[in-house]
């Protein structure tokens, strides 16, 4: 199931490797968000940007949301800048 980033944790090279914090992420809207994000700080001494701002937007994916690719994204930095630009581009968000 892809996580609110977007990103399939059945392929994440995190999750594969064992140093993924939470074992897996859910949709921003997924009833163990919260719980997931809790874990996340616990561990990281940080919150996921993007899970935070999907379950405070209350989306399950990113692309979804009005506002993707936002800074959020940038910050993250789960995407390449290359590829957020190129994605604003498509959408004519320049």
């Amino acid at each position: 199931m892809p996580s609110a980033c977007g990103l399939a944790c059945e392929v994440c090279g995190f999750l594969d490797k064992k140093l993924c914090p939470i074992e897996g992420c859910v949709p921003g809207t997924d009833p163990r968000a919260p719980d997931k994000q809790e874990r996340f700080k616990a561990v990281m001494g940080h919150p996921c940007l993007i899970l935070d701002c999907a379950i405070n937007k209350k989306v399950d994916h990113c692309t979804r949301c009005d506002e993707f690719p936002c800074e959020v994204h940038y910050k993250q930095e789960i995407y390449s800048k290359k590829l957020l630009d190129m994605i604003k581009g498509m959408l004519g968000k320049k």
